[in-house]
């Protein structure tokens, strides 16, 4: 079988490859990735040399390169990963979003329309998605794969955009495919323009701690070796046509979170307990900013059997110490354009 992964030297992408290069030695795996900002093969290189894994340097965007990749290997499954996720980035140039988030996947959708020629036998295209699509709840409830979409940021806007087209490929088509749409993802290899990579790295270098608004913020958070888990399950045991809701069952604001982070971090740093609180910094809140998400990821339990294997704490112990242990990744990552970033989005 063989098995395209998009984005697959980012920070999900990466452990979803890792898993299906590990466990499926009869597969082949190919590993396509622009390698903008977040992609980084240092992710991957303890499986760089398996015999059943390639690399594939192409952009989702390029129109030519995407149909001479499929001519060339019939790919029998993809599991798109590849998009633009930062809500902050999204805010500052919204059509970097249309262009991979809408454009690339439609270039996707119809290479795969186009390669099986109709003959969809074993077949599938596997599009993974975000909560954000919903928008926001109140205090109460949960999103669910029948929860109406209703974005309020131009990344939220884009990924729902691309959704609505696979489900269309599939109506009009009859394209088989199935989507996932996650909570906050969090863990090893996690590019530090997101909230806990970027407050570890803060913490390590005592610099502030920015919070937006009041900070009152509620997200659910899922351990990313969970959801590349979910991600195996589903693409060998989903219903194709499907939607299933990946969430880690864990509401957090993010002021408790980032209070908890300090925490465990000023322990792991042999610092005086609260001296990383000291940091904390609230800055004017981000245009459109969701208030609450949280996923009722109770279909994927009940069909497949997925369910988390840590509590966030136990991950995020976890997350912690390979952030401390790996600090030559997070030397290079942040190096060069990400200070220049962080700059416009945090200190101007």
């Amino acid at each position: 079988m063989k098995v395209l992964v998009t984005g697959g030297a980012g920070f999900i992408g990466s452990h979803v490859v890792r898993r299906l290069v590990t466990n499926y030695p009869d597969y082949h795996i190919y590993n396509l990735d622009a390698l903008t900002y977040a992609g980084n093969l240092e992710n991957l290189r303890d499986i760089e040399k398996a015999s059943n894994y390639t690399f594939c340097k192409v952009d989702i965007t390029d129109v030519v390169a995407i149909n001479d990749l499929f001519s060339k290997h019939t790919f029998d499954k993809v599991i798109h990963l590849a998009a633009e996720s930062h809500v902050d980035r999204s805010i500052e140039d919204p059509l970097a979003f249309v262009k991979t988030n809408v454009i690339g996947t439609m270039n996707l959708l119809n290479a795969c329309k186009e390669t099986w020629k109709h003959n969809f036998s074993n077949k599938l295209f596997y599009h993974i998605s975000t909560d954000e699509v919903y928008g926001s709840l109140g205090e109460d409830g949960l999103f669910t794969e029948t929860s109406p979409y209703d974005p309020n940021s131009p990344y939220a806007a884009s990924k729902a955009s691309s959704d609505h087209f696979v489900r269309a490929y599939g109506e009009t088509y009859g394209l088989p495919y199935i989507i996932s749409n996650c909570s906050n993802n969090y863990g090893p290899n996690h590019f530090p323009e997101k909230l806990i990579p970027l407050f570890i790295n803060n913490i390590i270098e005592m610099r502030p701690l920015p919070v937006y608004g009041d900070g009152k913020y509620t997200r659910d958070w899922l351990y990313v070796i969970d959801h590349a888990n979910a991600i195996d399950t589903i693409i060998h045991n989903g219903e194709v046509g499907s939607t299933y809701n990946i969430g880690g069952f864990n509401e957090w604001q993010n002021i408790d979170l980032i209070r908890l982070l300090c925490k465990i971090m000023d322990g792991k740093l042999s610092r005086k307990q609260g001296t990383s609180e000291t940091l904390i910094t609230y800055v004017k809140d981000r245009p459109g900013h969701d208030k609450r998400y949280a996923i009722d990821a109770s279909k994927v339990h009940k069909e497949l059997g997925w369910k988390p294997s840590v509590t966030f704490e136990e991950g995020l112990d976890q997350t912690i110490d390979w952030y401390l242990s790996n600090p030559k990744w997070l030397e290079h990552v942040t190096s060069g354009a990400y200070k220049d970033y962080y700059t416009k989005m945090y200190l101007s």
